[in-house]
């Protein structure tokens, strides 16, 4: 790598390490079982990687998002699943110690932090699809407690995660009325549905969560009331960025098991790297690689720096990684001929895990769409 510290260098060092060593070796048993070990997300964080860019105080690592993409980036060449999902932890765990009073920080940043307690995010609802701001679930205070209706669905760890971060309307007014709040898993009223068939990331269970006369603690509230949807927007850079680094160490992985097959398989009595056209395609996988990585260290850094245009950086990231690693994934299995298609060879279930990253953080064409207003606002 370029243009790193010698701190972060080393973090990239750490995350590598623990991604072929405790990740890489079980991500088909995972992807094939339906089964997410808590334990290994125990231990990320025991690294610090349960609160990476969380403030020191209540145990978080104090990183920068720059530093986030790099640990995301190597994990994900263990498994893209695990991966993701720490990287939704790390967004719900910023938002309570970012926007939370102190009394509700206390009681579950330094949990969230060590991995102790486990989150998730709820924010999209059946039907509200990219039109976030419309979500119906609703939170009415009654006496010293809020009581929740509605539903959310595809909820990374539904059911397995110990508190769910949820967006729900305290008012009318569109994305003005909606608050956030901390609900536990043992809350009366939460429930959820049966786990969702999936394409990709089938080693994390995704299923909706189910308010019905869910009551929670007044005092679960984040922030002020009306403040929840910009809370929930504010968390989208930086979860953009998170997603678009998964992509890319999923996509490098798959490169790294491509050139390692067309080493080992003949044809014509030639190993198949020998062939120009295999070493072409090689070249241009590592060449769009390198710019997705370029783009999206350049996004981080104009987060980390504050910078204005860092949103409009962020959605460009985003799009340009996940479009780039899918393709080049995409490629790495036909590299591998027929064998690709196969589960031994696991470059299908990269394929598999990387398409949803062009549909959530906001789809691709969102991106867009955030792009091309951004350059509008700076016309004359």
């Amino acid at each position: 790598m370029t243009l790193l510290t010698e701190e972060q260098t080393m973090i990239s060092d750490v995350a590598k390490s623990f991604a072929m060593g405790e990740l890489r070796p079980h991500a088909a048993e995972w992807d094939k079982a339906g089964h997410m070990d808590r334990s290994k997300l125990v231990a990320l964080g025991e690294l610090g990687f349960g609160g990476i860019y969380t403030q020191e105080e209540h145990g978080g690592s104090g990183l920068g998002r720059l530093d986030a993409a790099l640990i995301f980036e190597q994990l994900s060449r263990g498994d893209i699943s695990h991966a993701a999902f720490l990287s939704i932890h790390n967004m719900a765990t910023w938002m309570i110690d970012s926007f939370s009073h102190d009394q509700l920080r206390a009681k579950y940043v330094p949990r969230l932090t060590a991995t102790e307690l486990i989150a998730s995010y709820c924010l999209t609802e059946p039907g509200a699809g990219s039109d976030a701001a419309s979500l119906k679930t609703t939170a009415k205070l009654d006496g010293d407690e809020y009581v929740l209706n509605g539903a959310k669905v595809f909820i990374s760890g539904a059911g397995f995660s110990d508190i769910y971060v949820v967006m729900a309307r305290t008012a009318d007014g569109g994305a003005k009325g909606v608050s956030t709040f901390v609900v536990d898993k043992d809350a009366p009223g939460l429930s959820f549905g049966k786990h969702e068939d999936k394409m990709g990331w089938r080693a994390q269970p995704t299923a909706m969560v189910n308010f019905d006369d869910c009551r929670i603690p007044a005092t679960n509230r984040v922030g002020d009331e009306g403040n929840g949807f910009k809370f929930a927007m504010a968390g989208l850079d930086g979860g953009r960025l998170n997603i678009a680094a998964c992509a890319l160490g999923g996509a490098q992985d798959a490169l790294d098991r491509s050139f390692a097959y067309v080493q080992e398989r003949k044809q014509f009595g030639r190993a198949i790297i020998d062939f120009q056209a295999t070493q072409f395609k090689l070249a241009d996988m590592e060449t769009e690689l390198a710019a997705a990585r370029s783009l999206l260290y350049d996004a981080a850094r104009k987060v980390d720096a504050g910078a204005p245009d860092k949103t409009k950086f962020c959605a460009m990231a985003k799009r340009f990684v996940t479009d780039t690693a899918s393709k080049v994934a995409n490629d790495a299995l036909q590299l591998h001929g027929g064998y690709g298609y196969l589960g031994d060879y696991e470059v299908e279930r990269i394929v598999r895990d990387l398409r949803v990253h062009q549909i959530l953080e906001g789809t691709n064409e969102i991106m867009r769409v955030i792009v091309a207003r951004e350059m509008m606002k700076g016309q004359v």
